[in-house]
Order: structure tokens, then C-alpha cells, then sequence
């Protein structure tokens, strides 16, 4: 019995000199402007300046664009809640107030977040959104015990302080409250630390 040879792989379409990661980052923002259910393969096309054949090089459906976007945003939201910035600070209180602080100075992550929540019915994002949820919660209980709280009192301001940082989202960006001015937002974010992070 003969076999024939494998031919080898078309050439790739100059349109997919876009990587899937810049894809991936397009469908990101788009998200972050439209919501999950934007998410569509010719207005990314159209937006990119390419054909459609280069997200097909890349992606063999829509909901795998959206995979490969929710496990980017993941990993930058991991490194930039947990990365180095927190692991230098030898005092857990400090390592509190910093955490609070990098939460509050980044923007488009908690605009993704917001939108994703109101796509937990999709069955890429529901997943995505359960393993962030649970990581926030034990990254927060962990450091309110570093900060001196038993097991108990540190879920409970664990659950705290996720609790005020949703509900900050929803008035902010659903219920599409007034924005507060610098100052105002900096006073708050110290009414926050003082609240929540114990002396």
C-alpha cells in the first residue's frame, strides 16, 4: 500500500502578517467598547484593515477568537493584580494599599470585566469569569491573614472589598453614575484603605 505525500501547508495570505494575539487584543477592545455580543469576525476584519482570510489562518470560529481573548485578558489581568509590584512590599498592609491603588489606576480591565459579567450565559465566559472570581477571593483572604485577621474575619473582608469593587463597576459603568472628579476618587480611595485594610 502506498501513501502519497503530505503537501505541504498553503502559504499563509499576506493579510496574516496580524499575529492571532492582535486578534485576540482587537476583540478585546472591542469588547470593552461594545460588549461580548460585538465580537464578530468582519467588523474585526474591517477595523484591522484585513481580510477575513487572516482571522481564518488563525482562528477556526468566532468562539475561539473569544477563547484566545478571554485567556489573554487573564494573563495580563493575573500579572498586572499580582505581578512584582505587590511581591516587593515586605509589610502585607502595604501590599493591601498597593493592590487597592493598581485596581484603581487601571481602567480597560474593569470595562472588559464589567461587559463580561453581563455575558456569564455564554459558555466561553462564564469559566473565565469563575476562575478570576475565585482567584480574587483566596488572593484577597490570603492577604488579609498575612495582615493579622483570622480565617473568618478575613473572608468576610475579603468578601468586603470584592463586594464594594463590583458594585463600584455597576454604579460606574451600568448605572452610568456621575464620574467623580480626581480628588474626589482619591479621597475615596482612601476612605477604602482606611475602611478595609486593618491597623
Amino acid at each position: 500500500m502506498t501513501t502519497e505525500a503530505t503537501p505541504p501547508p498553503a502559504t499563509p495570505p499576506r493579510s496574516t502578517r496580524l499575529s492571532a494575539d492582535d486578534w485576540a487584543q482587537a476583540a478585546l477592545d472591542l469588547i470593552a467598547e461594545a460588549g461580548v455580543a460585538a465580537v464578530a469576525v468582519e467588523p474585526l476584519a474591517r477595523r484591522l484593515g484585513v481580510t477575513k482570510g487572516s482571522f481564518y489562518w488563525h482562528f477556526p470560529s468566532r468562539d475561539a477568537l473569544l477563547q484566545a481573548a478571554l485567556e489573554r485578558w487573564e494573563v495580563v489581568e493575573q500579572q498586572t493584580l499580582f505581578g512584582s509590584s505587590l511581591e516587593g512590599l515586605s509589610d502585607p498592609r502595604a501590599r493591601l494599599r498597593e493592590l487597592f491603588m493598581v485596581v484603581a489606576r487601571e481602567m480597560q480591565p474593569h470595562i472588559i470585566y464589567s461587559e463580561l459579567l453581563k455575558a456569564l450565559d455564554h459558555p466561553v465566559v462564564q469559566p473565565v469569569i469563575n476562575r478570576i472570581s475565585q482567584r480574587r477571593m483566596e488572593y484577597l483572604v490570603a492577604m488579609f491573614r498575612q495582615a493579622g485577621l483570622n480565617r473568618a474575619e478575613a473572608q468576610h473582608r475579603a468578601r468586603l472589598a470584592y463586594s464594594a469593587y463590583l458594585g463600584f463597576l455597576q454604579l460606574s459603568l451600568q448605572l452610568q453614575q456621575p464620574r467623580m472628579h480626581h480628588d474626589e476618587f482619591d479621597a475615596y480611595m482612601e476612605h477604602v484603605i482606611g475602611t478595609l485594610i486593618p491597623q
